[in-house]
């Protein structure tokens, strides 16, 4: 057998092995909890692991808000769900996570038209955008994986506080855990690596971190009301967020997560299962993977930071502070 004949076989092998630990291990949302009467936002919701919790919200009878940047994409997955569920009470409302714009517009129509929010699912996130800026002069990556979703909570947390045992579910990553330190302040900075995919790969880290911390800080704004908030890893998940990746790069993982990884209706569990389960109220703030809390990433373990990071944003997006 050839070097490279050899080299693929053992390669096979290697990813057979993770494809049966991950259909072995990946946990499933077994509650039964009806949402007839509720209303659920989900972000980026035309497709992956928002559609499929999307989907799951409209089969237990939930109002479903499918917050897409694309209208077209939006309105078709709403018009699929629909068909899937029999429920007629889902809809596309348009909303760009890298327009602060768009998404002030968003939260002023709900604020202005829904009577409550009970639960909303922070899943909008691309993976890569180079040296890209927003109209709004942030990093666009880091806009739309966390600053964005952010200034959408903020807009709506009073809606949701008015809401009984509402919740606020903020889809991280585990390569958080790959960030042992950042400086918070410097958060609009494409990092000075020699190549720029290795920066990529920071920037990503440093959102799906970020978007953690901010549910650490969020949970403690949020004592004494009974609104929760949570974050989680959903795994590794054949979803189109490598989709602004280089061509070859693109192709090569398309096929390894298709056929080796989580299917989105996998991924979609803890979503789920963080929106709906009962007896998790009091774990608000941590961080969850395949349907059960996991403990946190080290950095994660400092309270002032992510205090600190929690100011460094509202200075950033000129916000007052909340409470």
């Amino acid at each position: 057998m050839s070097l490279t004949l050899s080299i693929l076989f053992y390669v096979t092998i290697f990813l057979g092995i993770i494809k049966l630990y991950i259909k072995l291990t990946t946990g499933w949302c077994k509650s039964n909890v009806c949402l007839i009467g509720k209303t659920a936002i989900v972000t980026g919701a035309n497709t992956g692991i928002g559609y499929e919790t999307a989907e799951d919200f409209a089969k237990r009878g939930a109002k479903v808000i499918l917050a897409c940047r694309n209208e077209d994409r939006g309105t078709k997955a709403a018009e699929n769900i629909i068909k899937s569920t029999d429920n007629t009470n889902v809809f596309f409302k348009h909303l760009d996570m890298s327009s602060f714009e768009s998404v002030r517009k968003f939260a002023e129509d709900i604020n202005k038209f829904e009577k409550r929010l009970d639960i909303l699912v922070n899943n909008a996130g691309v993976g890569t955008c180079g040296r890209k800026k927003s109209e709004n002069g942030l990093l666009m990556l880091m806009q739309i994986n966390y600053f964005g979703p952010f200034l959408l909570t903020y807009l709506l947390l009073d809606l949701l506080k008015k809401t009984s045992n509402s919740r606020v579910i903020n889809v991280s990553s585990i390569v958080a855990k790959l960030l042992k330190n950042f400086d918070i302040e410097d958060l609009n900075n494409f990092p000075k690596f020699k190549f720029d995919w290795l920066g990529n790969v920071y920037l990503y880290s440093l959102s799906k971190l970020c978007n953690i911390l901010f549910t650490i800080e969020l949970s403690k704004k949020l004592k004494g009301t009974s609104t929760t908030t949570y974050s989680l890893h959903p795994g590794v998940v054949n979803t189109k967020i490598i989709r602004d990746l280089p061509p070859v790069m693109k192709y090569s993982n398309s096929l390894t997560f298709k056929h080796f990884f989580k299917s989105p209706i996998e991924g979609a569990q803890t979503n789920i299962y963080c929106s709906v389960a009962k007896g998790i109220e009091k774990l608000s703030g941590e961080h969850f993977h395949n349907c059960y809390r996991v403990s946190r990433y080290n950095i994660m373990e400092s309270q002032e930071l992510a205090e600190r990071l929690w100011k460094t944003t509202e200075r950033i997006l000129n916000l007052q502070e909340m409470m």
